[in-house]
Order: structure tokens, then sequence, then C-alpha cells
């Protein structure tokens, strides 16, 4: 009679069963390694950046582990492909001492610093170097997901080489006929070794997704887990072409006026006059095949029927549902809900109005609206604060507790561009030559952290303010954002950086 597979797997005491290592696949919970594979130039990165802002915004800790950057710590200086032979043994030792470094920190990621997904963005593109990377998982208990990306259309390698390599570390101040050149030797070194996923034999039992020609065409093997499967999701939407994206409020409505939240009023005499300036800034600037969505709440419908286009209506885009605190002010539900008003608060991100949302709700509710705008052109979404703040968190990589802050003025409209790689660049209007300094600065500091070019219009229409700024919190007798509190202390110390120039400068003013 065969012995049950669990057979030498379990320990079992009196009150307790302990799992070995050989189960850690079965681990519902266990941390998980995405593992890139593919020549370069197959748009690797992308997809890392891509998948790693995704999951972080949909609420799993996720974090990009790029080999390149590792190897250019190690090698200060790039000459030329010869580097990628597979026959310099020199720079195969460094390039193997890289991995390795690099999934040290990968382990110290998922076991010490809170992580649940690390996205190893390397070629890995020989069966010793993915056999390597399944031991260390293995060894640690952790899942591994691979994402081939496979491309043989020689007009978009050459394409990604341009737009990308050009500006890469590896090739400063050098023309584009020699980036050119040496990148596709760099290629070549590597299609000499290059074992593809063999879903027939070799990699069968593995879990994987092939990519093929940018999401023409996928191939899936043995997803393991509902987080797989998000991941699979996410990237047969994703597409890699050029669109732009707007977004707005809606006109500012008579509930705005009054300072309540919620509820479906119409528009005021100035919402009005907005929706006329947002027509006129549309035939400006000449889409063709704009898409308009809007909620099916009535402020943003009155302002999309002024463009006098088609447009489609979606209740995911309603606003947050406040619940019991539907069409109050905020002075309403300090008197009414004191309790409520301070807890929203301290937790402004996970914090669910009395019968109603919280901002994560409204983020899970919003993931198909981000799906459809991955796959889309050209798309105007005419929505309302809380919903343009969960879209701008995803595109600009923002944290859970920046996401309820994002400054989402009405009669301002935001156009997006998707770019590769994160290169960013942000162009608003400095209105207030006093403070012109600040808002500069503020600004620069967003846009180092952002990863998509955003350009803002501000359409000239008054409205009335509807952003409540971030709780102060009191240190050494001074009061301080909360951001100070955020667990990025690269942005934290940026920031104050920043505010510190802002500061000197302004007394010397």
């Amino acid at each position: 009679m065969p012995h049950p597979p669990w057979l030498g797997c379990v320990l079992i005491f009196p009150c307790f069963v302990v799992l070995c290592p050989a189960w850690a696949s079965y681990m519902t919970n266990s941390p998980t390694m995405i593992v890139m594979i593919g020549l370069p130039a197959r748009g690797k990165t992308y997809m890392s950046k891509k998948l790693t802002r995704y999951l972080n915004w949909i609420g799993v800790p996720t974090k990009v582990f790029n080999l390149g950057q590792y190897r250019r710590e190690a090698v200060k200086s790039y000459k030329s492909y010869d580097f990628f032979r597979h026959d310099n043994e020199e720079a195969m030792k460094i390039r193997k001492q890289c991995a390795l470094v690099a999934l040290r920190d990968v382990k110290v990621y998922l076991k010490e610093d809170g992580g649940q997904i690390a996205v190893f963005d390397a070629t890995n593109t020989t069966r010793e170097r993915r056999d390597l990377i399944l031991g260390f998982a293995k060894e640690n208990a952790f899942k591994v997901f691979f994402v081939e990306s496979v491309c043989d259309d020689p007009e978009v390698i050459a394409a990604n080489i341009m737009d990308v390599k050009v500006s890469s570390p590896d090739y400063p101040e050098q023309n584009r006929e020699r980036v050119m050149e040496d990148f596709l030797k760099r290629i070549e070194c590597y299609k000499v070794t290059y074992q593809p996923l063999d879903p027939d034999e070799y990699d069968k039992d593995m879990s994987f997704i092939k990519v093929i020609n940018v999401g023409c065409r996928f191939l899936v093997n043995r997803v393991q887990d509902y987080i797989q499967s998000k991941i699979v999701y996410y990237l047969m939407n994703i597409r890699v072409h050029s669109h732009s994206i707007y977004l707005c409020r809606h006109g500012e409505s008579e509930h705005n006026l009054q300072g309540r939240i919620g509820g479906d009023s119409g528009l005021s005499a100035h919402g009005r006059q907005f929706a006329r300036a947002l027509r006129d800034f549309i035939e400006e600037q000449k889409l063709p095949d704009l898409k308009v969505w809007t909620s099916q709440l009535r402020r943003t419908i009155q302002t999309a029927e002024e463009l006098a286009v088609p447009y489609e209506q979606w209740k995911i885009l309603n606003e947050i549902d406040a619940g019991v605190c539907e069409e109050m002010t905020y002075e309403m539900i300090q008197d009414s809900f004191p309790e409520e008003f301070a807890l929203r608060d301290q937790d402004k991100y996970h914090y669910r109005y009395p019968g109603g949302e919280s901002y994560q709700d409204l983020v899970q509710r919003l993931e198909p609206v981000i799906m459809e705008l991955e796959r889309q052109g050209n798309v105007l979404v005419i929505c309302h604060q809380a919903v343009m703040r969960c879209l701008l968190a995803y595109f600009l990589d923002k944290s859970a507790e920046d996401l309820p802050y994002l400054k989402c003025p009405l009669h301002e409209v935001l156009k997006l561009t998707p770019v590769a790689y994160g290169k960013t660049a942000l162009t608003i209007p400095l209105i207030c030559p006093k403070h012109s300094l600040y808002i500069y600065f503020s600004h620069l500091a967003d846009a180092f952290l952002q990863s998509c070019k955003v350009d803002r219009f501000d359409l000239k229409v008054e409205a009335v303010n509807t952003h409540r700024d971030r709780p102060l919190v009191r240190r050494c007798n001074s009061l301080y954002p909360l951001y100070y509190t955020l667990s990025n202390t690269h942005t934290r110390f940026f920031i104050m950086y920043v505010e510190l120039i802002y500061c000197t400068l302004n007394a010397l003013i």
C-alpha cells in the first residue's frame, strides 16, 4: 500500500504541528518571488515596475530588485558588450556574485522587512541561474513565479533600445548609433546561452507565464494561488502603447458650496462654467477617438453633457460612500460623531464610514477601471475627489498613507502620459510669486517619486477648496505633518531637505 504524500513531512506533537521545508510550496501565505526571464530589451524592467506598482496599490507589499543596479555598483564603469560574453570568466564571477547579493537582499526584505513579494528583475536566461534561484527559494520557503518576456519583433526591440537604453547609466554621453551597435552585440552574447522555459519537459512543473511579443499571446502554466492569478490577470491587461489619460473632477456642485460631502447634487453656476471650459479644452487637445467616462452621479453627468460627445457612465466611479455621514459637513460630523471624526484623522486610508466605505474599499472597487485604462487609448475620466485620488495613487505610485491627502482641486485637469522605466517629468504653472520657490521644490519632490509624465491644466474657473490637509502631530513643542512618521526614509529626508532649503531662502527673501 503506498504511503500518503504527507508521511515524513509532518511532525506531530501533543498540541501543534510543525511543517518541514518540503511543504513550503503549499503554505498559503508564503512570500513569493517573481522571477523575470528574457533577453535584454524585452520589456522586463517595464513589466517589473508596473507590476510592483499595481501590487503595492492593491495592498500587497512588493519591491523590485534590479540586478543591473547591483552590477553597476560592483563595476563602476561599463566599457562594452565584452562584459557579457559567456567566456569572460572574470565578468561571469562578478555577475554571479551580484546575483547572490541581490538574493540576500530579497531574503531580508521578505523575512525581516515585512515584504510579501520580491520581483527579481534580471535576464535569468540559463537553467543554471534559475535552478540557483529555485534552490534559494526552497531553502527559505518562498514560492516562485516566473515571468518570461519573449519578443522576436525587430521593430519593437529597436524601439525599446532607442527609447530606454540610450539613456541608461551604462551609456553616458554616447551617441545613439554606438549605443544601438553595442547593445545589439550584448543581446547576441545572451542568445548564445539562452534557454527559454520549456513547458513540455524541463519546466513543466514550474509556475510561470510567457508574455509573447508584448502581449500578443500568452502561455500560462500551473498557477499556484490567488496572488499568482492576480499577477497573470494584470500582465494580460497591460499594453505598451502611446496614450494619455485625462483626469478631472466634476464641476463645482451645490453641495461643494455648502461644504457637504457625498449626495447627488447638481452643478453650481461656476460648475457649469467649468463644464464649458472643459469642452473648449478638450477641443483644443484634438484627441482622436477620445473616450469619456463618468460616474452615475448628476454632477459628473452634467459636466460631461457640455462636451457634446458620447460618454459612458460607470457605477464604480461613484464617489466614496460616506454612509451615515452622507450630505453632512465636516463640522456636523465632528459634532454628531466626534469619535468617528477622530478615528478617520488617525488612519484615513483604512477608516470606514459607518454604513459606508473606506479608501481601501474604494481601491478594490476601482481595480476594473485601472485595467481598462491600461488597455484603452485616450480617455477622459470625469470623477470625484476620493476616486481621483485612488486613480492618481496608482499612476504616481503613491503609498496608502499619502493617497487620502493627494490634492485634486476642482476645475483642474490632469494629463497622465505613462512612460517606461519611471522616467518622469512634471509641468505645472507657478501662480503665486511669493510662494513659487516652495511650489517648485514641492513639485520637484513629487517628480522624483512619479512614474508617469504629469501635466496640470488650471482652467481658470473659480471654485471652493474642498481639500483637508493631513492632520498635524505635536513633537517637541512644534507641529509637523504626519508624513514624517512614514516608513519611507529616503522620501522623508528628501522632503525635509527641500523644506530646509525653502525656509532658508524664504528668510533671505
